[in-house]
């Protein structure tokens, strides 16, 4: 008897993965949907299918990981996530073989600084972005000084030539009714601000 083809939607596959219900079904919709990209990517960058093979079962691991701890938000589409996460973890693989073969040219024994957990930037990336939109919604004005003060934790007074205002005095008064708005924002919006708040706590 042949099996259906079982498919699933974005919103489908991550609750079923947060249910923990990884069963050969899932595995193979997985492969059907997503490998083909991952192959062609690892292959057209000095890899070869046994290394596409290997990459794509460290991502689908790591991206169930992500699922698991909730923070995947669904800001992207699960494809355009993978292939991101596909780079960064073959960018990782070749630097890693560059250094070994550097060390056995050298014979060296050093000590490498340990790999960046690329779901990590992964997910922090997208915290950014998720915040990044919000504060766009401030306008261009509200979103400069706040990212400044807050993401890039610039004094007022390195802040006060990137809005070209009279003085700090008036900087500081922006800042309050930015902020003041954001506020007005997030309260009329619990699921924005529950997201929000998710999304800084992901983003530090």
């Amino acid at each position: 008897m042949i099996k259906a083809i079982v498919n699933y939607s974005d919103q489908e596959l991550i609750e079923t993965l947060k249910n923990g219900h990884i069963t050969d079904t899932v595995i193979k919709f997985f492969y059907r949907n997503y490998y083909q990209g991952v192959s062609n990517y690892i292959k057209q960058n000095q890899g070869s299918e046994q290394d596409a093979e290997d990459i794509f079962q460290e991502v689908i691991v790591n991206f169930i990981a992500i699922v698991k701890k909730e923070k995947f938000r669904g800001e992207s589409a699960i494809k355009t996530f993978l292939y991101t996460l596909t780079k960064y973890t073959w960018l990782n693989e070749l630097k890693k073989r560059g250094r070994t073969m550097a060390r056995e040219e050298k014979y060296g024994n050093e000590n490498d600084g340990e790999e960046p957990d690329v779901s990590h930037i992964l997910v922090e990336r997208e915290a950014r972005g998720m915040v990044m939109t919000i504060m766009d919604k401030l306008g261009e004005v509200c979103k400069k000084i706040l990212v400044a003060y807050y993401y890039e934790s610039l004094p007022m007074k390195d802040i006060l030539p990137l809005i070209d205002y009279q003085n700090e005095q008036v900087l500081r008064n922006k800042k309050y009714k930015c902020l003041k708005s954001l506020e007005q924002m997030l309260t009329a919006d619990p699921a924005l601000a529950q997201r929000f708040k998710n999304a800084l706590a992901y983003g530090k």
